[in-house]
């Protein structure tokens, strides 16, 4: 029965990432033949496919012993030189189960929320095409058995998020947000390249020439134990985690991804694309586990990266703006998990955050669908009143990221602050500092919910006039999405609480030192856990309580403050002068470095040789043109002239 089962995962996963490549395929190449609906009904169909299919494997997977959770399987072989071989081949165990699991559940929700948003849109067969390809290359990433194919999906969803923030390619921020992604994920995709080479180099080295991620794991601690160069090789990797992950310093370019359709900003930078570092990181535990200085540099940048973004989002006023920045945050929050070797904990609120962050954004978009594209929540309020299924779902994924318990985001964040503040690699600065922008979280999400749903009208009498709830294409993905988001975190109830934290068993096995983790949390006794949960709980109401008095019982007093405190506000609202210091030291710079090299490499070298040699055959031209006259007479002469020399070669040579 057990190499059934096997048999049959082998052949499931072989099948998952083809349906989307197909639906990619047949939008792409019938482009405008096709109608407007069945475009988007053929790209969520082929996604809910692949996620039917990845819901029995997981079905069939976990009926399996422990030791029999990692099961590979390939289509072909790319690069075969003995003894090494590099295959487009996958690795199905539980952590990639679950990453599957999200990619394709929420991804087809978020496909059918598409149809109803994109409606009447230009381009709608080129748009689905994006989200199928975007859709194949991450499940190319989180099913893949080595590093090149890992690298291949990395790389494939940096393009189609290229070209998906840049969909509306008419309008100039879009086209330059798209652009900004890209060169940034290039920064970071450069130092994951070069790790990835001198992760081969070195297994190369000691007689172990492999990519493949499972044999990279299990060979790493006699490979890499005790040597530096485990420290730059993980660090490396981190760096194209940082771009990937909108992490410091790289994370400038997700806030302005919010240029793409709304949407997207669910699927590509809240649900799936921006979590591949975090996935990559997990995947490579057992690395990271032999590197505690870049352990702590993922947990330093993780916790930093938390609070930062989230003092940010307290005084955003675009509604998409303050989400991105809430990604960012619980971004941060992940790699703090993974930082203190919680792996399976930074997983679990990977998973909830797809849950709550894609239900958050489809509601920004279901906002945005009802008040005729408007974005700035100061000219919101009292939708609730015309849209009470977005409040009612928004208000769940509130409470969830802001920490309310019984919600999904409780139990994870929580997760994290206790594994940060308890285990080995963690301790009680990080855990503070976490603990800070959990209120900061739960101010600034309740901020955009008074804001915008609740007191007084601040909307134009004619947009107020079409305000509307969204069509049941749209509100039916979210009301799945809130159920999920309630019931999503009970998978990894902690014991304290009555709970088997199955999540965490269930991924255990993948990763190296989390039963470690696991162990030196088990010593403390539920007393710690309760007190730091309680921590939280607060943390969560006073950011609440505050953003209530600023914006429902006196509505007045944030604006009193921002002229009190006007220099802090105006840091807060410019986002530190990030991009402003960026454009002054990088990009200016190279701007002029590459207008010098045009102008001395390009105008007065290539050019200059270029046009030299055009002058010089004119020149030569004008000189020997003559001898085309357009008379028949003179062609004549001149052959009869030729003949005669050419005879006279012949017969006095």
């Amino acid at each position: 029965m057990e190499i059934q089962a096997i048999n049959q995962i082998q052949l499931l996963i072989r099948l998952i990432p083809i349906f989307p490549l197909l639906g990619f395929i047949l939008n792409g190449l019938l482009n405008k033949k096709l109608p407007e609906k069945l475009c988007g009904w053929i790209a969520s169909l082929s996604v809910f496919i692949s996620f039917t299919l990845s819901s029995w494997a997981f079905l069939i997977l976990i009926g399996l012993p422990v030791e029999a959770r990692s099961i590979q399987a390939s289509w072909f072989d790319w690069i075969i030189i003995d003894p090494f071989n590099a295959s487009f081949g996958f690795l199905y165990d539980p952590l990639s189960a679950v990453m599957m699991l999200v990619v394709t559940g929420v991804g087809f929700l978020i496909h059918v929320y598409s149809i109803g948003y994109m409606r009447g849109d230009g381009g709608t067969s080129r748009y689905f095409a994006f989200l199928n390809l975007f859709t194949f290359s991450m499940l190319a990433l989180v099913m893949a058995n080595n590093l090149l194919l890992l690298y291949l999906g990395w790389e494939g969803v940096g393009l189609c998020s290229y070209l998906l923030i840049g969909f509306w390619f008419h309008k100039k921020s879009a086209t330059d947000a798209g652009m900004k992604a890209f060169i940034v994920n290039r920064v970071g995709d450069f130092g994951f390249a070069l790790g990835i080479f001198l992760l081969f180099w070195t297994f190369v080295g000691a007689g172990h020439p492999t990519i493949n991620l499972a044999e990279i794991n299990h060979l790493a601690p006699e490979v890499l134990a005790g040597t530096g160069v485990v420290t730059i090789i993980t660090l490396l990797l981190f760096l194209g985690a940082t771009g990937k992950s909108a992490q410091i310093p790289l994370y400038v370019w997700l806030p302005d991804a919010m240029e793409g359709p709304t949407p997207v900003s669910a699927l590509i930078h809240a649900a799936t694309m921006v979590t591949a570092g975090v996935y990559m990181v997990s995947r490579l535990s057992a690395l990271y586990m032999l590197a505690p200085i870049s352990m702590a540099v993922v947990a330093i940048i993780g916790a930093a990266t938390a609070i930062f973004a989230a003092t940010i989002g307290t005084v955003q006023n675009d509604i998409k703006r303050v989400l991105a920045y809430s990604t960012v945050s619980q971004l941060g929050y992940m790699f703090l998990a993974c930082g203190v070797g919680a792996f399976a904990t930074g997983i679990f609120h990977l998973m909830t955050h797809a849950f709550f962050k894609a239900l958050l954004f489809l509601g920004a978009g279901s906002v945005m669908h009802a008040l005729a594209g408007e974005l700035d929540m100061r000219r919101m309020g009292g939708v609730k009143k015309y849209m009470p299924v977005t409040f009612a779902t928004m208000l769940i994924a509130t409470l969830a990221i802001s920490g309310v318990p019984l919600f999904s985001g409780f139990f994870s964040k929580d997760e994290i602050l206790y594994k940060a503040f308890s285990a080995q690699h963690g301790s009680p600065i990080l855990w503070g500092i976490g603990l800070v922008a959990a209120v900061l979280t739960s101010f600034y999400m309740f901020r955009l919910i008074f804001m915008t749903f609740l007191g007084p009208s601040r909307m134009d009498p004619e947009v107020e006039h079409h305000a509307h709830e969204s069509p049941r294409v749209m509100t039916i993905p979210l009301l799945i999405l809130a159920f999920l988001t309630i019931v999503g975190g009970y998978v990894g109830l902690p014991q304290a609480l009555g709970g088997g934290n199955w999540f965490e068993n269930f991924l255990e096995p993948v990763f190296a030192g989390e039963h470690q983790v696991a162990g030196e949390a088990a010593n403390n006794s539920h007393s710690l856990e309760y007190l730091l949960m309680l921590a939280s709980i607060v943390a969560a109401a006073i950011g609440i309580f505050g953003a209530y008095r600023f914006y429902i019982a006196n509505p007045e007093k944030p604006k009193r403050l921002a002229e009190k405190f006007k220099g802090i506000y105006n840091t807060l609202l410019n986002k530190y002068y990030v991009d402003e210091f960026y454009s002054a030291v990088v990009v200016q710079p190279l701007i002029t470095l590459g207008l010098f090299f045009w102008k001395i490499t390009d105008l007065r070298g290539i050019d200059a040789i270029a046009n030299g040699l055009a002058q010089l055959f004119g020149w030569m031209s004008s000189k020997i043109r003559f001898a085309q006259t357009g008379l028949v007479r003179n062609y004549a002469l001149l052959f009869v002239i030729g003949v005669i020399f050419l005879i006279g070669f012949v017969f006095f040579r």
